[in-house]
This record gives structure tokens, C-alpha cells and sequence, in this order.
């Protein structure tokens, strides 16, 4: 078991490691995409079976959820015993190579950057464009306002649901717990909606997501009121006190960002999206929320923080910033409970 968890800590060190410096390696085969292609292909299978049948599409739904678990836990327990059975370096290696799989930080970043890169040019049209990738509102219709808050928003509920809550399920469990973790928020994405078709069929991952989210989307939102302070102390020591940082990214309110997560932690459909949503639009100053277009459908939203000042391209960049402190704090956190486990 003592050598067990040190390997553990030294692959989950370098998943992480090697998620920041390459995120998703492309042009490789993606345990994720192939989750996600089991998913589809369950989709099709059962909504045709349930031909409409609320209470169908109900039972339907839970055996996929059952289905897609059962498939991804065996698949990833086979994976990481054969390959420390095989050899001790081996083992460590794919489990660091899975956990870098399972985080999403740099590719999260490197998606909501590219808006920022097209929004800096003005160019409107690409920003559109590169946003439509990573949300799952109607991009067109967004004023340049809109295109900031839409990817502020995203990297902050993706702070918890692509980057915290997997690193706290690797951390417990390994990548194991981290693919289960990967598997239910990808059943979510892909069929947890409140709509026509998936209302029913879709419940059952939709619940789920939001169990296994509960607890890690509210210590994402601790941790993000952290690392805000240590992001404004950083900010003091490399600038100095005297900087007036009022209206700048660099200006990271941890108390602000306590206030509004206390007051806006709930405001959403979801009870977990808004914990990381309101502690970053109240570290930044900015607000965030408010009404979107869905499908052409407009979705009516309530506003998230207060609009201490207007919403540009560098919240984006400010936005990525708290998530990667927020996940080095995090990681710090795991390693040193690890450590402390091992003196024990």
C-alpha cells in the first residue's frame, strides 16, 4: 500500500505536468472520444427502443447510465492492472498518461485563448466561431460583451467539472475513479438536458452528474477564493502595492469573490454551476449570467456578481489564470495529505 501511493502521487505529479505543457496530444486515439462514442451509439440504440414511451426512456436511460460505468470501470481497471503487473515503470506511465486525459486545464485554456487571440484582432466572426467549440449557446447571435462573458463563464464551470473534481477523483481513486468521474460528466454533456428527447432518457446521468459534482464544485469555489488571494499577492510583489489594478485581471478580489459566491453560489438550474461561476465573476468584478439563446430558444438566466466595471478580452485570460492556480492549489493540497499519509 506504501509503495503503492507513492507511485500514485509521482504519476498523478506528472499527468498533471504533462497536461499543462501538451493538454490533449491530437491525432491520438482519446479514451474520452471513445466514451463519448459508446454513449452515442447506446443513445440511438435505446431511444429507438423506448419509440417514445416517457416511462421507457426513464428505465432506458438508467441502464445506459449502469451500462456506460460498468463498460468504462472494467476497461480502466483491466488497463492499470495489466500494466503494473507487467513492470512497475510501465504502471506509472499510463496512469500518468490517463490522468493527463482526464484533466482538461490546458485544453481549456487553449480553446478560450484562441477567442481571446481572435477578439484582440476584432475580428467578431472567428470569435464566434472558436467559442462555438467549447459552449453550447448560440455564438451568433453574441455581442463582443457576450462573447467574453460566455467564455469567462465556461472556463469558470469547466474549473470544477474539467479540471478540480477530476483531480479530486484521480486523487482518491486513481484514474479509475477519474474515468468513472469522465464517463458520467460526458453522459451529462451529451444527453442531460431538459428537452423533448431528454427529459426522461436523460435524467438519470443528469442527477448523477450533479451527485458526483456536489462536494467538488464547492471546494473548487474555495479554492478559487484562495488562489484569488494569492493571485493579488503575487500581483502586489511583482508590481507593487502602489499599482492601481482597478479594472485589470491582475486585480484578483478574494473577498469580492467570497461575497458573490455567498450570495450567487446558487443561482442556477444546476446546483453546482454557479459555485465557480459567481466566486469568478467576484474576483474579477465583472457580471456574468443573464439571458442566452439555446437552439434559437431563449433561455432566461439571473445574473451572476456585479458589474463593478465592464467585461473585456483579458477577463479571458484572468479566467484561465484562477483556474491554473486553483489547480496547482489543489494538487499541492493532494500531495501533501499523501505525505503526510506516508509519515503516518
Amino acid at each position: 500500500m506504501r509503495e503503492y501511493l507513492i507511485l500514485h502521487t509521482i504519476a498523478l505529479m506528472l499527468g498533471c505536468l504533462a497536461d499543462f505543457a501538451i493538454g490533449d496530444p491530437h491525432g491520438i486515439p482519446h479514451p474520452v472520444v471513445a466514451i463519448g462514442r459508446l454513449i452515442a451509439a447506446l443513445d440511438i440504440f435505446f431511444v429507438k427502443k423506448a419509440d417514445g414511451d416517457r416511462k421507457k426512456e426513464l428505465i432506458y436511460g438508467h441502464i445506459l447510465c449502469l451500462s456506460v460505468i460498468l463498460t468504462t470501470g472494467i476497461i480502466s481497471a483491466l488497463i492499470i492492472v495489466i500494466s503494473y503487473t507487467v513492470h512497475t515503470a510501465l504502471g506509472v506511465i499510463i496512469e500518468a498518461v490517463l490522468t493527463c486525459y482526464i484533466l482538461a486545464a490546458r485544453s481549456l485554456s487553449d480553446e478560450s485563448m484562441k477567442v481571446y487571440d481572435h477578439l484582440n484582432s476584432g475580428d467578431l466572426l472567428n470569435a464566434r466561431n472558436a467559442l462555438s467549440m467549447i459552449v453550447g449557446r448560440d455564438t451568433d447571435r453574441l455581442s463582443e460583451e457576450g462573447i467574453i462573458k460566455a467564455s469567462v463563464e465556461t472556463v469558470a464551470e469547466n474549473t470544477s467539472d474539467g479540471v478540480i473534481a477530476p483531480l479530486i477523483y484521480l486523487a482518491i481513486g486513481g484514474p479509475i475513479a477519474g474515468m468513472l468521474y469522465k464517463a458520467v460528466n460526458t453522459m451529462d454533456s451529451m444527453i442531460g438536458y431538459r428537452n423533448e428527447r431528454y427529459e426522461y432518457f436523460g435524467k438519470a446521468a443528469a442527477k448523477l452528474d450533479d451527485v458526483l459534482n456536489f462536494i467538488p464544485s464547492r471546494l473548487s469555489a474555495l479554492l478559487m477564493i484562495f488562489s484569488s488571494f494569492i493571485l493579488k499577492s503575487y500581483a502586489e510583489i511583482k508590481y507593487g502595492s502602489s499599482n492601481d489594478c482597478v479594472g485589470n485581471t491582475s486585480d484578483f478580489s478574494a473577498y469580492n469573490a467570497y461575497r458573490i459566491w455567498k450570495r450567487d453560489r446558487l443561482k442556477h438550474l444546476s446546483p453546482n454551476s454557479a459555485q465557480t461561476e459567481s466566486v469568478c465573476a467576484g474576483a474579477l468584478g465583472i457580471q456574468l449570467g443573464g439571458s442566452s439563446f439555446y437552439g434559437g430558444k431563449l433561455v432566461e438566466k439571473p445574473y451572476i456578481g456585479d458589474k463593478l466595471r465592464e467585461a473585456d478580452a483579458e477577463d479571458i485570460s484572468g479566467s484561465c489564470r484562477l483556474m491554473f492556480a486553483s489547480e496547482a492549489l489543489c494538487l499541492f493540497i493532494c500531495i501533501s495529505v499523501f505525505m503526510l499519509l506516508l509519515l503516518l
